[in-house]
C-alpha cells in the first residue's frame, strides 16, 4: 500500500504530537508540521504532500491557508481537523477548497483511513456535521437564493456566489472575506450583476433573483 504523505499544521504542540501518533499508527507519514497558516502553506509548497491537514483557528487562519494551498497546489487534498462545529467555519472551509472537515474528538484510529478516503475521491466529514450539510441543500431558502429564477441564468458562477452571500445579509466586506477577494473586486461583480439584470440597486437585483 502506498504511504499517504501528510503536512499538518496546528498551533498546539500537544495536539500535533497526538495527531502525528495517530497518523503514524494508521500508516500515514507526516513529512512536516507547522504551527501557523504561513508555515502550512510554505511546507505544503516545499513538500507537495498528498494531504494538508489543517487546524482552523491557528494563527493566520486555517481557512485562508486552505484557500492558498488549494490555489497553489490543486492536486493536494486539504482537510480541516478542528474542534469547531460552527456552521460558518464548516461552509467557509468547503468554499475554500477543503475536501474534508473532521473533528478532533473523533476516534484517532480512523484518521488515516479518512485521509485515504479523501484521496480516493470521497469527502471526509464528521458524522455529526453531515445533517448540517444535508439541511443546507434540502432547505436552500434558508440561506441562499433559488437558481430557478430566469434572472439567475444571466450570471456567472462567481457573480451568483456573490449575490447568494449578499442575500444572506452579508456586507460587501464580509463577502470579500468569505471569498478571499478584495472588496473592490466584489463591488465590480455587483456592478456587473446590476447591468446584466438592468436594475439600479442590489435590493432590486436580489428581488429578481428570488423571483419576487
Amino acid at each position: 500500500m502506498v504511504t499517504t504523505r501528510v503536512v499538518m499544521a496546528d498551533d498546539h504542540a500537544r495536539m500535533r504530537a497526538t495527531v502525528r501518533q495517530a497518523l503514524e499508527d494508521g500508516g500515514c507519514e507526516v513529512v512536516a508540521e507547522g504551527a501557523t497558516a504561513a508555515e502550512a502553506v510554505a511546507l505544503s509548497i516545499e513538500h507537495e504532500p498528498d494531504v494538508a491537514l489543517l487546524d482552523i483557528h491557528m494563527p493566520g487562519g486555517g481557512i485562508r491557508a486552505a484557500a492558498e494551498i488549494y490555489r497553489a497546489l490543486p492536486e493536494v487534498a486539504v482537510v480541516m481537523l478542528t474542534q469547531s462545529v460552527d456552521e460558518d467555519d464548516l461552509f467557509d472551509a468547503l468554499r475554500a477548497g477543503a475536501s474534508g472537515y473532521l473533528l478532533k474528538d473523533a476516534d484517532p484510529a480512523t484518521l488515516c483511513d479518512s485521509l485515504r478516503s479523501v484521496l480516493a475521491g470521497d469527502g471526509a466529514l464528521s458524522p455529526r456535521l453531515v445533517a448540517r450539510v444535508l439541511d443546507e441543500f434540502r432547505a436552500p431558502s434558508k440561506r441562499r437564493l433559488g437558481r430557478k429564477s430566469p434572472a439567475a441564468g444571466r450570471l456567472s458562477a462567481r457573480e451568483w456566489e456573490v449575490m447568494q452571500l449578499l442575500g444572506q445579509g452579508l456586507t460587501t466586506e464580509d463577502v470579500a472575506s468569505r471569498l478571499f477577494l478584495s472588496p473592490t473586486t466584489i463591488r465590480v461583480h455587483i456592478s456587473t450583476v446590476l447591468k446584466k439584470l438592468r436594475v439600479t440597486d442590489r435590493e432590486s437585483a436580489l428581488r429578481l433573483l428570488r423571483g419576487d
